[in-house]
């Protein structure tokens, strides 16, 4: 039974059970005697990193773990979870591992990782090093420990690969970015990416100082960029998030743009092209009705997931598709990337902008959404609210109202002790009747 392990690694407050050093370290050991090979060669893990001060915590402890364990540690500091992927694979490294809690608040933080063909690891896998992790491990013999190394170019490498997977003459001259990096990971590597290609760039959220990541910035909270694009007169705003795995679009008029509309142009675009694979998209239940409406039309399918990139990349390899991603901005493009690419993803809208010289509000309003309601109800350990009787017929009722009319979605969150409640309907009235119907049931219900 997996209860370390949420929809994308460990995650939790930093220096509260489980994201404790001393966790850490029992899963660095863990985790290096899994991926360690039972005899000869070189045993090697990459670990990168947000800008979170308790990632220094996290990274000694984790490198103690495994070097425990006779495996061979890379240290690429602050570095996009994307490049963990990248740079696992191109190291010829057993694992990956990413130290970040993504778009959650300073505080917490979490533990990701990367077999060593740069996917995030399955539900299984997980399982089995969850099972290690609670029985313990045999350290490595004295004279078998493995060694710790500093990386200096890793961004370097990064934003090198996230260059190439443009055309090689596509160049980005007089296009005025505002790029929102969240005090996170891509505090360096996004502007400077930009500029290389001839951007004009107008940096936000580049001066972290281990407490202001995600803090009033970034793809969940992308009004300062917004306000910064109307007032530098900017043609576009690219937002991403604490580990730079998800990105939000901002249209020269401040509209914001979600993964949804993003992933329309890029199915719609490269199917044109021939390019996308299987004539479908991957995404998750929560991505809006629209969006299957919109390439219905088109010809292409959607292919639902469950809530979390790790799902749409699991369904993409299995059916050999190409795109997929989230509402929330997890753009995955496997002709190039393992895993979500914020940073790509954006590049890749601004080279629709310069080869159909079209502006961003026209390409980011590939679809008039269907109105859809989502709000959170937080709960307490312990407490399994959604079993309650008077929350199952709420939501019993709830999607009654809404049958032939919308649907309606209702789920734990995986990195946060959420209820989610989302629903979609063309009538205001009915979605927020429904929505609001669940939410009260479930307050009252964690209020007992």
């Amino acid at each position: 039974m997996r209860e370390l392990f949420g929809t994308d690694g460990v995650r939790g407050t930093a220096n509260v059970h489980p994201m404790t050093a001393d966790m850490a370290l029992r899963i660095g050991a863990a985790v290096g005697r899994y991926f360690r090979r039972e005899a000869g060669g070189v045993h090697r893990v990459v670990i990168g990193k947000d800008t979170r001060l308790s990632g220094y915590m996290f990274e000694n402890a984790l490198t103690a773990g495994l070097t425990s364990t006779g495996m061979n540690v890379l240290l690429l500091g602050p570095v996009p979870t994307p490049a963990v992927g990248l740079m696992t694979r191109s190291m010829r490294a057993d694992l990956g591992v990413m130290i970040s809690a993504s778009h959650n608040p300073a505080q917490d933080n979490g533990i990701k990782f990367f077999g060593p063909d740069g996917y995030k690891l399955s539900d299984q896998v997980e399982a089995e090093i969850e099972a290690l992790i609670h029985v313990g491990v045999e350290p490595a013999q004295a004279m078998n420990i493995g060694r710790a190394k500093r990386i200096d170019d890793a961004r370097f490498r990064y934003g090198e690969r996230v260059k190439s997977s443009l055309p090689r003459d596509l160049r980005l001259d007089g296009l005025k970015v505002v790029i929102d990096c969240a005090n996170g990971a891509a505090y360096r590597t996004a502007p400077e990416t930009l500029w290389e290609l001839g951007a004009d760039v107008i940096p936000v959220g580049v001066a972290p100082d281990g407490h202001n990541i995600n803090r009033d910035c970034g793809s969940t909270k992308p009004r300062a960029a917004a306000e910064t694009v109307v007032a530098h007169g900017a043609d576009v705003g690219i937002c991403l998030d604490g580990d730079a795995d998800r990105v939000i679009l901002i249209d020269e008029t401040g509209t914001i743009a979600d993964g949804d509309q993003l992933m329309a142009l890029l199915a719609t675009r490269r199917a044109a092209e021939d390019q996308l694979a299987g004539g479908a998209l991957v995404a998750t239940v929560m991505s809006n009705l629209g969006l299957e409406r919109h390439l219905q039309s088109q010809g292409l399918r959607l292919e639902r997931t469950g809530v979390g990139d790790r799902y749409v990349v699991e369904r993409m390899r299995e059916g050999g598709y190409n795109l997929g991603g989230e509402q929330s901005g997890h753009i995955v493009m496997t002709d190039y990337a393992t895993t979500g690419d914020g940073l790509m993803a954006g590049l890749h809208f601004l080279a629709e902008m310069v080869q159909s010289d079209t502006p961003a509000s026209q390409l980011a309003r590939q679809f008039e959404p269907v109105p859809q309601l989502l709000k959170n109800v937080r709960y307490g350990d312990g407490q399994r609210p959604l079993d309650l009787p008077t929350v199952k017929t709420a939501i019993a009722d709830a999607e009654s109202e809404l049958t032939g009319k919308g649907r309606l979605l209702i789920r734990k969150s995986g990195t946060e002790p959420l209820i989610r409640v989302m629903a979609e309907c063309e009538d205001p009235a009915i979605l927020d009747r429904a929505v609001n119907s669940i939410v009260q049931a479930v307050t009252e219900a964690v209020a007992v």
